[in-house]
């Protein structure tokens, strides 16, 4: 069966799973991991409609929920999942959205003129999550962001500060993969492009002309894991839009002016090799942070694909830093309400 991509008029063609050929259907591939997945729509409003996914433990109830937010150009059914799987295995319900104009969502791909609306979004779903399952409520409740992710969990946590609102969205903590808190002077474009730039998104927001480095291959350190990753149907593949990349320079902008009034417990990992995003940014925001609770991990040589890219030890070591701080943080004693992962 063809998977009908956002944006698009037509159908993509199938692919094989980001774990393989077999088994066959995501159905039998949870099972296998003991877990139990669903997906569905969304809707916010007219014409918004955004795509979703929960994974969640199977023999035992949840000790926590992760409310999980993906990267740029990603979408959250490809490698993404194997994070939430992974952390469902271990006794964590999770829960995600395709970000509009990315995967599954209404929009047009990759075209995010304003993140703004993006975190309201992100808050209309978890509420919604929370809403349906009043069990979830009484539970420790998580952000996870990867990259772009990472800095919509921060941007969210300083709304809610704002707006001094969502009472049930009280977060325990944040884990921050690699997180695009801050254009680092050395990555920003030097005058006049910003200045350039600026002018002709005005007229031109969805243009895809912005030069960029390919993704994929400054992210994915294992060649065989970025084959993997180029497979992905839904992955934007095309450069940036003019739009999206002004409102990102905008966004992490205002929140590396802002990262003193951060104070949400945090975990923040990072490759010293990333090119993508810089690791001195996620040491400014551990510094910077109002934080008491506030935990970060250099990965030596490692790139931006922390939880996927990486050779098979690592990306182990990369989870198990992400548990143990998820578990400290529950109140969980060693095997007492979680499933160890052999």
């Amino acid at each position: 069966m063809a998977i009908k991509g956002s944006g698009d008029d037509g159908d993509i063609p199938p692919q094989q799973n980001f774990w393989g050929k077999t088994p066959a259907t995501e159905e039998e591939y949870y099972a296998s991991q003991g877990i139990q997945g669903t997906k569905s729509f969304f809707t916010l409003r007219m014409g918004v409609t955004l795509f979703t996914r929960s994974w969640k433990p199977v023999c035992f109830p949840p000790s926590a929920a992760v409310f999980m937010i993906h990267g740029y150009g990603n979408d959250i059914s490809w490698t993404f999942q194997s994070t939430p799987i992974f952390l469902a295995r271990a006794g964590f319900a999770c829960f995600a959205l395709d970000l509009p104009g990315h995967g599954r969502s209404s929009g047009l791909r990759a075209f995010v003129p304003d993140l703004r609306a993006v975190i309201d979004d992100c808050l209309s779903f978890f509420s919604s999550v929370l809403a349906s399952d009043p069990k979830l409520r009484r539970l420790p409740k998580f952000l996870y962001g990867e990259s772009m992710g990472g800095a919509l969990c921060l941007l969210l946590h300083l709304r809610q500060k704002d707006l001094n609102f969502t009472p049930d969205l009280d977060w325990a903590g944040a884990v921050l993969v690699a997180p695009m808190c801050k254009i680092s002077e050395k990555m920003r474009p030097r005058w006049p492009i910003p200045e350039i730039l600026t002018l002709v998104a005005r007229f031109l927001p969805e243009l895809p002309v912005v030069p960029t480095r390919d993704l994929v291959a400054t992210s994915v350190k294992v060649e065989a894991k970025r084959a993997v990753a180029i497979a992905n149907p839904l992955r934007y593949m095309g450069r940036p839009r003019l739009g999206t990349v002004m409102e990102l320079l905008r966004a992490t902008d205002e929140l590396g002016r802002r990262l003193t009034e951060i104070t949400i417990p945090f975990l923040v990992l990072h490759g010293s090799g990333d090119l993508v995003t810089d690791p001195a940014v996620s040491q400014e925001l551990y510094a910077e942070a109002r934080s008491e609770d506030k935990s970060i991990k250099i990965y030596d040589g490692m790139w931006h694909s922390l939880q996927f890219g990486e050779p098979d030890e690592d990306v182990d070591r990369f989870r198990r830093d992400v548990l143990t701080w998820l578990i400290e943080r529950c109140g969980i004693r060693d095997g007492e309400a979680y499933a160890p992962i052999s």
